[in-house]
């Protein structure tokens, strides 16, 4: 049997360290080994358990006092030790620690609203469904309908999980506490009555179609809009989408994640739009106008001589719409300039005439590439 750690070196602290020193490393440690963060993890259980002992004793002045003064042989004798005051649940640490009972700390925030509802019966679990939608539905917003199979309030006996004139007893597993204790050793846990589910309580005569539980796996539609300008990767909540609770408790919600399909001309970044266009080779020398795609139809865009090949132009207000704001982001169009190929006679003409009247290098990009190179042979 390996030694038994002790408690200031399971919560990496000094024999001074104070109370407040203690929470804080107690609150490090519980959270990076709770099993909710570790399912299926054993050892990572042994060692939320061990910080939980090591916690309660010494947050404790009395039974820390006869820690330092007889180590773990203070809790060996006679059932002593941490338990001693009554039923250890480890989750009442995690109240103390992060926020209290009311479930609006940080420990009901990141591990997911706490136990059950308001009734002390299990909430219905969050859902997640992922969703693809295109870019031109993310555009101008839509309204879809998913279909999923879940867990949804029984119609035999409309969610109360009870045969008709059927009532509530005490449960007598927990003897209405709804909790039971497990112990290992002299480390006593109170967990949830696995009878009642915690509430305390059972029905007399259960719903023979849920066998009491109040919901059933069915398949459920629902209805979701989709704001204009949506971003890939948003999260939406349809609050009590999620599965029903156990005999009428508060349902849980359904969170939908979008991903938006590629799409075959644009880009998005942000609220912002790219798209390449071929330009023929006689606009991006003599300058015109060219019709643009968009999400709606196409726009003009004015295309001045002489433009380059990959220049990047910008249309103002036809990108995708801000979302929750006014106004559109923009286009940001680059051209691709296509050069002529498979001349015939009369056109292979015409160009070398072109190419003789502006001169092999009188071009600025030419000048400039050819004063460069002269200034490295002259150095």
């Amino acid at each position: 049997m390996r030694e038994k750690k002790g408690y200031y070196e399971v919560l990496g602290v000094s024999k001074n360290a104070s109370a407040e020193e203690i929470k804080r490393a107690y609150r490090k440690l519980a959270v990076k080994f709770h099993p909710d963060k570790n399912p299926g993890d054993h050892k990572a259980e042994e060692h939320f358990k061990e910080v939980g002992e090591a916690y309660d004793v010494l947050m404790d002045p009395e039974k820390r006092a006869a820690y330092d003064r007889y180590g773990h042989a203070a809790f060996q004798q006679g059932g002593g030790g941490f338990a001693r005051g009554g039923v250890h649940d480890p989750f009442d640490i995690f109240r103390e620690v992060f926020g209290g009972e009311g479930g609006g700390g940080i420990f009901e925030q990141f591990f997911g609203g706490g136990r059950g509802d308001a009734t002390g019966r299990q909430r219905g679990a969050d859902l997640r469904y992922d969703m693809r939608i295109s870019l031109e539905e993310a555009a101008i917003g839509c309204e879809k309908e998913i279909e999923i199979r879940k867990l949804d309030a029984c119609d035999s006996c409309s969610g109360t999980g009870a045969q008709t004139g059927s009532k509530e007893i005490v449960c007598p597993m927990c003897h209405g506490r709804g909790q039971v204790v497990a112990t290992r050793g002299f480390f006593q846990v109170a967990q949830t009555c696995p009878t009642c589910q915690g509430t305390g309580r059972i029905i007399e005569k259960p719903c023979r179609s849920c066998g009491g539980e109040g919901r059933l796996e069915k398949t459920s539609r629902i209805k979701l809009k989709i704001p204009a300008g949506i971003e890939d990767g948003s999260r939406l909540r349809s609050s009590g989408g999620g599965e029903a609770g156990i005999r009428g408790s508060s349902p849980g919600d359904l969170y939908v994640v979008i991903h938006i399909q590629e799409h075959r001309m644009f880009q998005r970044d942000g609220s912002d739009l790219y798209c390449e266009i071929p330009l023929a080779f006689t606009t991006a020398v003599l300058g015109g106008e060219v019709r643009v795609p968009t999400l709606k139809n196409t726009a003009a865009l004015k295309i001045p001589a002489g433009t380059q090949n990959g220049t990047l132009f910008r249309i103002r207000n036809e990108g995708m719409p801000i979302l929750h704001g006014p106004g559109h982001g923009n286009l940001h169009v680059k051209v691709q300039v296509e050069v002529p190929t498979n001349l015939n006679s009369e056109q292979r003409k015409k160009l070398e005439e072109f190419a003789e009247l502006c001169g092999e290098h009188n071009t600025p990009i030419h000048r400039s590439f050819y004063e460069k190179l002269k200034d490295l042979f002259t150095a």
